[in-house]
């Protein structure tokens, strides 16, 4: 029984251990460089390898590991507690598109988000709408694509009255527990600073 009782409590540690670990922003990977064309709009050109087929990895139920910077573009350095949230995703459009429904009860309400990804056959560009409850209204879309496994999807926005670059961030090196993470730069991509991180974790 003890035997049983210590197998369970290491594969707890290291399973936390694990989580903690996933939750760090990986520094070995550099955020592309940005191009605007003479109006000073953003410039984004598929890789070679962009395909339709990209998010397939994320069909299905999965609960998530998330935190979030306490505070955007302020100077913190601290961040939330982790909790977890849950996401189901469908692929549409006979396999162009696809849709994740967000759920979010960790702060006592309930908070429901979804993202809708369409890839462009013409481009080989992805295009990702994020709305949720809140809001009511897509945000500008996300534009990108992936290479080597890695995603960078990208928009102008503002945050605060400041206009701002925002990246997405899929890392599916490890396509059973996909990373996504966040980052706002309000210096048109010379500096970065990241707010947000998750994993993902299929639910069986």
């Amino acid at each position: 029984m003890k035997q049983i009782i210590y197998l369970i409590l290491f594969f707890m540690i290291v399973n936390n251990s694990y989580g903690q670990d996933a939750l760090k922003i990986d520094t070995s990977l550099s955020i592309p460089t940005l191009t605007f064309d003479n109006s000073g709009e953003l410039v984004i050109t598929a890789s070679s390898s962009s395909s339709s087929n990209d998010f397939d990895y994320l069909e299905g139920n999965w609960k998530l590991k998330n935190k979030r910077l306490k505070s955007r573009l302020s100077g913190c350095t601290e961040w939330t507690p982790i909790f977890e949230t849950r996401v189901v995703m469908t692929k549409i459009l006979n396999g162009i598109g696809n849709i994740d429904n967000f759920y979010d009860t960790s702060n006592g309400n309930k908070y429901e988000g979804v993202a809708v990804r369409l890839f462009n056959p013409k481009t080989k560009l992805w295009s990702i709408y994020w709305s949720d409850s809140n809001t009511g209204a897509f945000d500008p879309p996300m534009v990108g694509s992936f290479e080597n496994n890695v995603g960078h999807f990208f928009c102008k926005d503002n945050f605060n009255g400041r206009p701002i670059i925002v990246v997405f961030r899929w890392d599916v090196r490890n396509p059973k527990l996909p990373v996504w993470s966040q980052a706002f730069s309000d210096d048109n991509g010379k500096t970065w600073e990241w707010n947000m991180i998750n994993f993902s974790e299929k639910i069986q």
